[in-house]
């Protein structure tokens, strides 16, 4: 079950999911720019400067948090969002890799 925010745990993450909110261009980018940063680095969705509004951004930031691939938490008045690159290598090894090499 996820925790209170919306994050599963490494074990309910699910490829099909993961898949799934890849398979949206924008969602895509947002991971392979997380990829391209230090681990660790925490970036607010607004930093991302994506072409849509800002209920779509939310939106896209939601099913990437459901879906494993990051993990937000509150900073004030925005969220900020960082890859769960440990999770993520642990539960689908080498998916990363594959991303980072076709960015």
């Amino acid at each position: 079950m996820p925790d209170e925010d919306g994050h599963p745990s490494p074990q309910e993450m699910s490829l099909q999911v993961v898949l799934t909110a890849l398979a949206d261009p924008l969602r895509y980018a947002v991971v392979s720019e997380l990829l391209r940063q230090p681990a660790g680095t925490e970036r607010t969705c607004a930093s991302f400067d994506l072409p849509v509004s800002k209920s779509t951004t939310t939106h896209h930031f939601r099913v990437l948090r459901e879906a494993g691939l990051v993990r937000q938490v509150d900073r004030g008045n925005s969220r900020a969002a960082t890859l769960r690159r440990a999770d993520l290598d642990a539960r689908f090894p080498g998916l990363l890799d594959l991303i980072a090499a076709e960015s």
